[in-house]
């Protein structure tokens, strides 16, 4: 069942894509957001603000080129290293991965997902790419004719406490 409104409201870096874009929203749009909290929690990162590189403009972005690189044990938390898992962490970032999927129908349930998360056997379906991966790549640097779009000043206008 999916249902639409006309007045998006939530944390941009957690909403799925077709309820940011479109205002359509359905049980499949609290799978998205909770695919983001985990690969949150187990990068230690977090996916608004998110700058690793010039590749990767997300935290979602970064997980995926990751994990097509096969290398995901680097999304690691660094404090996790030591107790962690790494099957119990490759089942997350997988179960993640999968949650966050562009199309909301790739996307497991959230009974599903749950499930994935607490099985220790079994094999998890391979994840396809996540929504709002950067397709192209920034610049490399500037152009000496690249001009500002803005200029941020803070001015100082307290001299003393209260």
């Amino acid at each position: 069942m999916e249902a639409s409104t006309n007045r998006v409201v939530g944390t941009y870096g957690y909403m799925s894509p077709e309820y940011a874009i479109h205002g359509l929203f359905s049980i499949k749009s609290d799978v998205f957001s909770f695919g983001v909290v985990i690969l949150e929690i187990i990068s230690g990162k977090r996916n608004t603000g998110f700058y690793e590189s010039e590749e990767a403009l997300s935290l979602l972005d970064y997980a995926w080129k990751l994990w097509k690189e096969n290398k995901a044990l680097d999304l690691m938390d660094p404090t996790l290293r030591d107790t962690c898992n790494e099957n119990e962490f490759l089942r997350c970032y997988i179960v993640g991965l999968l949650c966050v999927q562009d199309d909301p129908n790739d996307r497991p349930t959230m009974s599903n997902a749950l499930f994935m998360l607490g099985s220790e056997s079994g094999s998890l379906p391979s994840p396809k790419q996540p929504a709002f991966v950067a397709r192209r790549s920034l610049p490399s640097r500037a152009s000496a004719d690249d001009k500002p779009l803005s200029r941020n000043e803070i001015t100082d206008t307290l001299n003393e406490g209260r």
